[in-house]
């Protein structure tokens, strides 16, 4: 237990005074507060920690401007109609219902209702019993109920199955409404592994996603869940299932950086061996996912998503001018892994990237040598 305290209390101090590190030629060092040599990630134009949005990994205006039109005026309407334009097989749309759902989800936990208030999240009831047939309000729905099962329950619990039960009908609901659709299965994968389908059943799922969206990004982060050791696997199918994508990854697909989530999903507890970042398993997922970086689109939806993992892993591994590389292009948004298991996400983000600047300027770089 002693260990334990030990440990939070180091990194409860790491917190507080990392804004003050210094930048010396071969180490970094701790300064008191407004020290003229500690590093300050504002020279590079990036944005205060309390201006980070932890709401997605990376920018979609079009996304932004609806959640807040519909928050404001509690009308489903144009989320609807964002939905029903935006590709079915593309990982946008995916991303859309998550957000969608999250949001509704937040509202009703910050907004039970009572006597004299109707409860947050009310314009999604109101999408579902106007439009029963809308097929971007039914996945909405039922990603909204996985969300809720995951938020409010506890794993095991019988609560938490009755949600899960309710949320596997909304899905095959979703499903007879869009037959070519993934994204119906996609939420599904997640009810797969809250109620613990057999490996059989997982795989019959998979296959239904294969056949509509065979390189789709986000489906294959959520199916790794399922077959990782904390789940319904082990590390073994985890990396095999990792591995497996990777290699039929066609060319400039994020898909060949699967590996480097594999690697973190089965990461140590408590790791205070330095060198396990620059280890064989993980320097060769980390130049997975830089080869799949620098292959894709600049407008892949999922780029943000790989680019957030590797500032972890470049940081920890102390490859600082890489992660300040990747930091350029997605400074601004927090809401992607590691950052979203803290339960503050802009504090986590904003140490690593303090570390990165610190680690940078200790060995030469400034403002005017940083390159993108």
């Amino acid at each position: 237990m002693e260990i334990l305290w030990v440990l939070m209390a180091a990194a409860l101090l790491a917190f507080v005074l990392l804004p003050f590190l210094r930048r010396r030629r071969g180490g970094i060092e701790l300064v008191p507060a407004g020290h003229p040599d500690a590093a300050d990630p504002a020279d590079y134009g990036f944005v205060r920690q309390e201006e980070l949005d932890i709401r997605m990994p990376g920018p979609d205006q079009d996304l932004l401007d609806v959640l807040d039109l519909v928050q404001r005026t509690q009308d489903y309407k144009a989320a609807s109609q964002l939905l029903a334009g935006t590709e079915r097989e593309g990982e946008p749309r995916w991303q859309r219902v998550q957000a969608f759902a999250g949001a509704a989800s937040l509202e009703l936990q910050q907004r039970p209702g009572g006597v004299s208030e109707a409860p947050g999240g009310q314009w999604l009831r109101v999408w579902r019993a106007e439009h029963p047939k809308d097929a971007g309000g039914a996945a909405v729905h039922a990603e909204f109920l996985v969300q809720q099962a995951w938020r409010t329950s506890t794993p095991g619990t019988d609560e938490f199955r009755i949600i899960m039960e309710e949320a596997k009908a909304a899905c095959g609901e979703a499903a007879l409404l869009a037959p070519g659709d993934p994204i119906p299965y996609i939420v599904e994968l997640s009810v797969a592994r809250g109620l613990g389908y057999s490996q059989a059943e997982f795989e019959q799922l998979w296959l239904k996603i294969l056949d509509r969206a065979p390189n789709h990004m986000g489906a294959h982060l959520a199916a790794l869940h399922y077959w990782c050791e904390k789940w319904h696997g082990s590390r073994e199918l985890a990396y095999s299932f990792a591995e497996a994508a990777a290699a039929r990854a066609p060319h400039g697909s994020l898909l060949a950086a699967m590996p480097l989530f594999a690697v973190f999903e089965h990461l140590p507890e408590v790791n205070l061996v330095s060198g396990f970042y620059q280890s064989e398993v993980v320097t060769k997922a980390i130049h997975g996912a830089l080869h799949a970086v620098h292959s894709a689109r600049a407008d892949d939806p999922m780029l943000a998503h790989v680019r957030h993992l590797l500032v972890f892993f470049l940081v920890r591994g102390e490859r600082w001018a890489e992660a300040m590389s990747q930091l350029v292009h997605i400074d601004g948004h927090v809401g992607a892994l590691p950052w979203t298991l803290s339960a503050d996400p802009a504090a986590e983000f904003a140490i690593y990237r303090a570390l990165a600047v610190a680690g940078y300027e200790a060995n030469g770089g400034s403002p005017a040598t940083l390159t993108q």
